[in-house]
């Protein structure tokens, strides 16, 4: 029988009156396309990131895979990237005719492992995606460095990493470009969404032509009173900018987000205190470079020291009315990846490891602190049971 009465779902986003007032004036406004709100955002998320152009799209996986054809990724190319990671990660390298290659992680951090990058280093590579995984930054000053010896694209994928810090400096401001989803269940969200940024001045100017159709930037405002009918299609685009409804909310999203990381962070900071007593699991660290942003709460269970797998001991959380999730299945696990490019079980040892290993908690700004200790109690239930 669980302690807990009501099921807490994995994750819900924290969308308060101010969010649901900016949608609705946005709505009467009559403008609910692309427009000034967008580009408002823009600018601001520019500012908070410290990035001097910024993007506003309809998905993290657009930006990522706009920031590529802008860089001239293309057939014949290669990509280094993380198997620890969503999959567009590596969906949007494979769109552009290019091949992405997978370099195994960090055991600690489960990001991509910058010692290893060498090794898959050859003539056709072209660029890097290193993965912030759960809001913790990469490595980032040896990927650079590597990136500059031999002329590669950096693109970050910072779908977890609105509000990350490296060595005090914002993610979005230190790469060639930074992706960023504010997906519903993200730190910032606009129910769909991302954004690019970048300090790249023919970069950004690229992207935001690729992103409606190729047409010229005075396009987005031909239906105002200072617009112009006129537009031309410089190349063949594609559709994924953001609306004003989703900017609006991005708006009012970005001028709390420093609060909702205070919430996240009293939260990751409870759980690390009571999950160090715990030597059946690791709790996730904070590097001495690392600013976290606390996107997921991974656990990493002992299970040398448990008489369950981590599927039982996800099933045993959910009896408890504790949702959770599993952050990531590895790339090269997936039937597309393996039968593509020819993996197998003990290609990257390490990510699969520590996939075996994982489960993400609960950890977001409408959790209580009650929550929080429902969590770590059911926990501990499970644990208790399941000690050998």
């Amino acid at each position: 029988m669980s302690a807990r009465q009501e099921f807490l779902p994995y994750n819900i986003p924290l969308i308060e009156e101010d969010d649901i007032a900016e949608v609705v004036d946005t709505l009467r406004s009559g403008w609910i396309a692309k427009g000034p709100k967008t580009l408002e955002f823009e600018k601001q998320f520019a500012e908070y990131v410290g990035a001097k152009y910024a993007v506003a799209l309809n998905s993290c996986t657009a930006a990522l895979h706009l920031a590529l054809v802008a860089a001239g990724i293309g057939e014949g190319d290669e990509v280094i990237t993380t198997p620890m990671t969503f999959a567009s990660s590596a969906n949007v390298i494979i769109h552009t005719g290019a091949k992405p290659v997978l370099v195994d992680i960090d055991p600690i951090t489960m990001n991509i492992d910058p010692k290893k990058i060498r090794e898959k280093l050859s003539p056709r590579t072209k660029g890097i995606i290193p993965v912030h995984i759960a809001g913790h930054p990469c490595d980032l000053d040896e990927i650079m460095t590597i990136a500059r010896e031999h002329n590669l694209f950096v693109l970050e994928d910072g779908a977890h990493a609105v509000y990350t810090q490296y060595k005090g400096k914002m993610i979005g401001s230190l790469g060639d470009a930074t992706a960023f989803s504010f997906y519903a269940t993200k730190n910032l969200v606009t129910g769909e969404g991302g954004m690019v940024t970048t300090n790249n001045e023919d970069l950004y100017n690229k992207i935001r032509i690729l992103s409606t159709h190729g047409m010229s930037r005075n396009a987005w405002n031909r239906y105002a009173q200072a617009g112009s009918w006129y537009y031309e299609v410089l190349e063949p685009g594609y559709k994924d900018n953001m609306s004003d409804i989703m900017a609006g909310l991005g708006l009012t999203q970005l001028a709390k987000l420093e609060r909702m990381q205070g919430v996240r962070r009293d939260l990751a900071e409870y759980f690390n205190a009571e999950f160090a007593k715990i030597p059946e699991l690791e709790e996730p660290v904070e590097l001495d470079y690392a600013r976290h942003a606390w996107h997921l709460y991974i656990i990493k269970l002992n299970l040398d020291k448990l008489s369950i797998d981590r599927g039982a001991f996800v099933e045993e959380l959910k009896a408890e009315n504790i949702g959770t999730s599993v952050h990531f299945i590895p790339l090269h696990m997936h039937p597309y990846y393996r039968d593509t490019f020819g993996y197998k079980a003990g290609d990257f040892p390490v990510a699969e490891d520590v996939f075996e290993r994982i489960i993400s908690l609960p950890l977001y700004p409408k959790m209580s602190m009650q929550d929080a200790q429902d969590v770590v109690d059911a926990v501990r239930r499970v644990i208790e049971r399941f000690r050998k």
